[in-house]
């Protein structure tokens, strides 16, 4: 009778170091996204320098669409926003932060591609946007990608967006690259560039920043479906997310976050996406 329950209480504490559930609260051994927000806590990859969605203030507070979709998504994952460590992230780096488990996830207007899809695993998307041009409010010769031969185009590193337009529009333009979009923004104010390109939503906050030098050309040619990016294989906390994204859609939370980032300036706010990674 002792011996049989020994081994019973073997089993189980073998089942709760399989599971992490000791006592209901314990650490867990899952090194998933939705592991790690079991035990209360996560770390997320955003942007600190695009105005609307993802930035970091003079304070160190974190603000922004990208951030505010990321404080929902977690809370509906258990994790309340003192749980969050946010990480910021450079476009060249994003999936390598993500593969090598330095973030359990990215939010960083992060569009969905087939080739990204080879190395990660992506939730959403979570809002869809359209690459555009941001110029000097003073200059009409571009009003468009193809307008752009002889020009000089800055974009961000680990980014497709200036390649796009040189391969689908203007095979005469130079390409800039710098790691982050406020440095291409002060070459453009410097007219060292002579147009900046990425989606619509970062541009549209940098021109709210600069309305009297700066302006968005208004005139998108491609389609951005941002995903929250994750390491690869792991479905079970994409599965979560999504479920945390259609919620945020449904009971109006999205429109709310979307009006409230990024509805000044004139921007359209697009309808929202239907989730369909799976």
């Amino acid at each position: 009778m002792r011996a049989s329950r020994w081994v019973r209480c073997g089993v189980v504490a073998a089942m709760v170091a399989l599971v992490g559930a000791c006592g209901g609260g314990g650490a867990t051994d899952d090194n998933s996204a939705l592991g790690h927000a079991r035990s209360g806590k996560l770390t997320i990859g955003v942007a600190r320098d695009q105005p609307g969605l993802g930035f970091r203030d003079l304070n160190g507070h974190y603000g922004g669409l990208d951030v505010d979709v990321a404080r929902y998504v977690a809370k509906e994952l258990g994790v309340d926003e003192s749980g969050i460590t946010w990480k910021d992230t450079q476009m060249e780096q994003r999936g390598t932060m993500i593969t090598s488990g330095a973030v359990d996830f990215v939010i960083d207007a992060y569009s969905i591609t087939d080739g990204r899809k080879q190395t990660i695993t992506f939730a959403g998307p979570y809002f869809i946007a359209g690459q555009d041009l941001l110029v000097r409010l003073d200059d009409h010769s571009i009003t468009g990608p193809e307008t752009l031969n002889g020009k000089k185009l800055c974009s961000v590193k680990g980014t497709t967006s200036a390649q796009a337009v040189k391969d689908r529009f203007a095979k005469g333009t130079q390409l800039v690259e710098y790691n982050r979009f406020s440095d291409c923004v002060t070459a453009l104010l410097a007219s060292i560039v002579d147009a900046v390109t990425t989606d619509d939503t970062i541009l549209a906050g940098y021109a709210a920043q600069n309305p009297e030098l700066l302006r968005v050309v208004g005139k998108p040619f491609t389609q951005e479906r941002y995903g929250i990016g994750l390491k690869k294989g792991d479905n079970a906390s994409r599965d979560a997310i999504n479920a945390a994204i259609e919620k945020m859609i449904s009971s109006g939370a999205w429109r709310d976050i979307v009006q409230r980032n990024l509805g000044g300036g004139g921007y359209k706010i697009p309808p929202p996406p239907q989730v369909t990674e799976r």
